[in-house]
């Protein structure tokens, strides 16, 4: 039987992340994972590497994604070495639009809110500045405003995927795809892993980050982590010449020119990824008001994906005390997240003891509010 110094059970955007970090330091790695059946939030993200709206309420989420942006423009380098073309990492600030004076004091209070947690970089802009910062964007007439971070970007999410499994597989580590783990058995101060297939592996350390399906796994090693899926739709169109400098919160133009609109937060519990007419024609409809141009750019593409939602909303992470070695990571935020995974988190789980900040982020806390059902943040 194949002996790794460690598992990551979860081949998506979290996981390979680690398992790359892993690698990177010299473990030997093998990343487990159920393959394209797997109902991954990777394949639907958003492609934002963003902080404006991050941590409200959990000042260490706030902390912890803000070290993340500091990590990405060397992550965005090596990742696009691996991945044989360039990940398109644009730090260029992010918006988020505002369509009503309503909308604008709603975001006004969130941004002082923001400010009285330490998160000094996000501002209100008016309009006038908008078209001054985005000179010949064609805003419709009732973009009234936005939230401004200079820090925030966006990303191409499918090759951040590619190269981190490129990169994963340059540093020696293995990717295997195809079942799903049912159990996990300590022997001998090592974890035997065992999968529907039949497979089984050997490890000296363990990281679940399984997305929707962290719940099952972790109980195996200790852990109660309670995730949800909410299901979220997106839309591209075809290539438009240059039109939005910069992307926002659900609009935003890609590096080869599409206009990916989205994303719907939709917390029903069904472990199915179906569009529907209805949220699609919503989400394009405000898209047109933000931009008008776009009324007349034909949608090639609507697809959905689920998202792994704590019942607070904010990642969890942390080592079983139950069983040594062995940690979770959870969060809705692979591709922001991306550099603290394989830095920092990697580093914890390759030397023990969590970061200080995802410490804070234990999910012991569900146990002490009750559960309710939040969208996305």
């Amino acid at each position: 039987m194949e002996r790794y110094d460690v598992a990551v059970i979860g081949g998506g955007m979290v996981g390979t992340a680690i398992g790359y970090g892993c690698a990177e330091r010299g473990a030997r790695v093998i990343v487990l994972d159920e393959g394209d059946v797997a109902l991954r939030a990777a394949r639907g993200n958003f492609g934002l590497v963003w902080g404006q709206s991050k941590g409200d309420g959990m000042p260490a989420y706030g902390a912890w994604t803000r070290l993340s942006i500091t990590l990405w423009p060397s992550l965005a380098e090596r990742v696009s070495g691996f991945a044989g073309r360039d990940v398109c990492y644009s730090p260029v600030g992010g918006l988020t639009f505002c369509l009503s004076e309503q909308e604008l004091a709603e975001r006004r209070d969130f941004v002082h809110r923001r400010h009285n947690q330490g998160h000094g970089t996000v501002r209100i802009v008016d309009r006038r500045e908008l078209l001054e910062m985005m000179p010949g964007c064609r805003l419709g007439p009732e973009v009234v405003g936005a939230s401004y971070d200079p820090t925030d970007g966006h990303v191409d999410p499918l090759t951040l995927l590619r190269g981190l499994h490129a990169g994963l597989r340059a540093a020696g580590g293995v990717h295997l795809p195809g079942a799903p783990v049912v159990a996990i058995e300590p022997v001998g101060g090592e974890y035997r892993i065992a999968r529907a297939d039949g497979a089984a592996v050997m490890a000296r350390r363990i990281v679940v980050a399984a997305g929707v399906a962290t719940t099952r796994i972790a109980a195996m090693v200790g852990l109660d982590v309670p995730v949800r899926p909410v299901r979220g739709q997106n839309i591209v169109t075809e290539r438009l010449a240059p039109i939005l400098p910069k992307p926002a919160s659900a609009i935003r133009q890609t590096g080869d020119g599409t206009i990916q609109i989205g994303v719907t937060s939709e917390d029903d519990g069904i472990l199915e990824t179906p569009t529907t007419t209805a949220a699609l024609a919503k989400m394009a409809a405000r898209a047109i008001r933000v931009l008008p141009p776009l009324a007349s750019a034909r949608m090639v593409r609507g697809w959905a994906a689920l998202r792994p939602m704590t019942p607070d909303g904010f990642p969890a992470y942390a080592e079983s005390a139950t069983h040594p070695g062995c940690f979770v990571a959870v969060c809705h935020s692979g591709v922001t997240l991306a550099a603290v995974h394989a830095g920092p988190m990697a580093e914890a789980v390759m030397g023990g003891g969590m970061h200080a900040l995802a410490a804070e982020l234990h999910p012991d806390r569900f146990a002490r509010m009750p559960i309710q059902h939040v969208p996305a943040i």
